[in-house]
């Protein structure tokens, strides 16, 4: 078996992904790089479940609290922010352990992709109110006349997708079809080893993000919303939108109900954890890891067995 470049650890919020990333850097002298697209903002650490110094084991955390909250911050920039974390870990001898739930950020930075075309804000504000002023269906048309392919398979309301096939086109001169064909053509960025953690019975893993919810709550994650606020954190900033942020910022400035922003904030967190499955259901050649209880305490016996291996 070949040895990997990188280890990764992922699956659903709330099964264990911190604790596990910890001892198995502890266990074979590795560090520890965050996949979590929340953990990058500074002063955001109860809503987003970010590992305190105890549970950090004592082992380098990268990627976390490196953006203000109210930074736009993008997959493209996560990329180039990891992979430099982890070109400099396997520089030094060690190990890099990626660990966190955010599917995009893991396949984009693995697979080698290519986020440099990030586009011009300008540009795109001045294509979506062009999409606004036209329709949908004259959009589809005029994209038809340059890339037929990416029109065939997309509809007048797809507006995201036709201002970012136009955006492709005006800064590269290249149809975005082809851009996606010549990325998949690139060779992956890193070998990987990769774990994906899950529980035997869903209703297991719905009852753990339920209690983390709750200790959330009684952490303080209303304070920590205020405080939020106090430092101007716009309210729409895509940080402020998070699971928790949004539904806690609607009982600190709207007066909304508690109890009911509560189990908003569980609804939410849960069909995120379905949406998470979903997304690595694809990933036949993940090493399984399924939690048969609730008690997370240890490496589990097949991570050993597979690492013992390389």
């Amino acid at each position: 078996m070949t040895t990997p470049d990188i280890i990764i650890i992922t699956g659903p919020t709330a099964t264990g992904k911190t604790m596990i990333g910890a001892l198995l850097a502890h266990e074979i002298g590795g560090e520890v790089v965050s996949a979590d697209s929340m953990q990058i903002y500074k002063y955001m650490d109860i809503g987003t479940a970010k590992p305190t110094v105890d549970e950090r084991l004592g082992i380098p955390h990268h990627m976390i609290d490196i953006v203000a909250p109210g930074d736009d911050y993008s997959a493209a920039r996560y990329i180039e922010d990891a992979a430099r974390c982890i070109d400099d870990i396997i520089m030094r001898g060690k190990m890099p352990i990626l660990v966190g739930g955010s599917g995009l950020y893991i396949d984009s930075l693995v697979s080698g992709r290519d986020f440099a075309l990030r586009g011009d804000s300008e540009l795109r504000s001045a294509l979506e109110a062009e999409y606004d002023n036209l329709g949908g269906d004259v959009m589809l048309s005029k994209l038809r006349e340059f890339d037929a392919d990416s029109a065939s398979i997309l509809t007048p309301n797809d507006k995201k997708r036709l201002v970012r096939a136009f955006e492709v086109y005006i800064t590269t001169g290249m149809p975005i079809s082809q851009h996606n064909i010549n990325t998949q053509l690139l060779p992956p960025r890193y070998a990987t080893t990769k774990f994906i953690l899950d529980f035997s019975d869903r209703a297991m893993l719905y009852a753990r993000i339920n209690r983390r919810v709750d200790s959330m709550v009684e952490k303080g994650l209303a304070d920590e919303v205020r405080a939020l606020l106090d430092m101007g954190v716009p309210l729409e900033c895509t940080a402020m939108q998070a699971i928790g942020y949004k539904e806690m910022l609607d009982v600190v400035v709207r007066g909304s109900d508690l109890a009911a922003a509560i189990e908003k904030i569980k609804m939410e967190s849960r069909r995120y954890a379905k949406r998470q499955l979903t997304w690595l259901r694809r990933d036949s050649d993940a090493i399984r890891v399924i939690w048969e209880d609730d008690v997370l305490q240890e490496l589990p016996p097949i991570m050993l067995e597979r690492l013992s291996n390389l």
